[in-house]
């Protein structure tokens, strides 16, 4: 007995795997498209999270100066902790920072109670993909940064007697969470850094794509 001829058979599959496997490639170019538009998201969010941080960074230095210029008037701290002070713009480091990461600042602004708010956009788009359009695609992100005082005083009640018959203020004991800092303004090592006595982080992010 012959076998039955089975090349019907074959010719009719072979146009089905071609189908299986044109869809397959299809899906594996439109994950890479994903993955390009994914990618350049982080850049740009990545791009105003530095953004917005430096920026930040740059008033609490300002700050931390103001207040190494009064430590001697416990008085006037709580201003300075407060952010209660003329400050110059630190939007210029968000400018800086943004480019270092391939990013374009497209707003910059203070936010409240004390920090800034940053919009970027990346230099790069997405690029060509099998989504049509992509090579415009181009991805953008904001962030704002806040900065909070750390450190806490009570001010003594009464002055002193700086030995020469005036009356001075004591330096009340100034505590930035868990240190206590017994202050000398002549011995710098008994005087907080910029980081101890304000605290600068994210408080939102979240980014988009164009």
């Amino acid at each position: 007995m012959r076998r039955p001829h089975r090349c019907g058979d074959a010719g009719q599959a072979f146009p089905i795997y071609i189908t299986v496997v044109a869809g397959l490639l299809f899906l594996a170019f439109a994950y890479l498209a994903v993955g390009q538009a994914a990618a350049n998201r982080n850049g740009a969010q990545t791009a105003a999270d530095a953004a917005a941080l430096a920026a930040a960074q740059e008033s609490r230095d300002q700050l931390a100066g103001g207040w190494l210029e009064v430590v001697g008037d416990p008085t006037k701290w709580q201003d300075i902790l407060d952010g209660d002070t003329e400050l110059v713009d630190g939007c210029w480091r968000a400018y800086e920072l943004a480019a270092q990461n391939d990013a374009d600042v497209q707003g910059c602004g203070q936010a409240e109670p004390l920090g800034y708010t940053v919009d970027v956009e990346t230099n790069k788009s997405v690029g060509d993909s099998i989504v049509p359009g992509t090579e415009d695609f181009k991805s953008k992100a904001s962030a704002t940064a806040v900065i909070e005082p750390r450190c806490t005083f009570d001010l003594p009640g009464e002055g002193g007697d700086d030995g020469d018959g005036n009356d001075t203020l004591p330096l009340p004991q100034l505590k930035c969470d868990d240190t206590d800092w017994d202050l000398d303004p002549e011995d710098p090592t008994t005087l907080p850094a910029p980081e101890d006595l304000f605290d600068v982080h994210l408080a939102d992010s979240q980014a988009n794509d164009e």
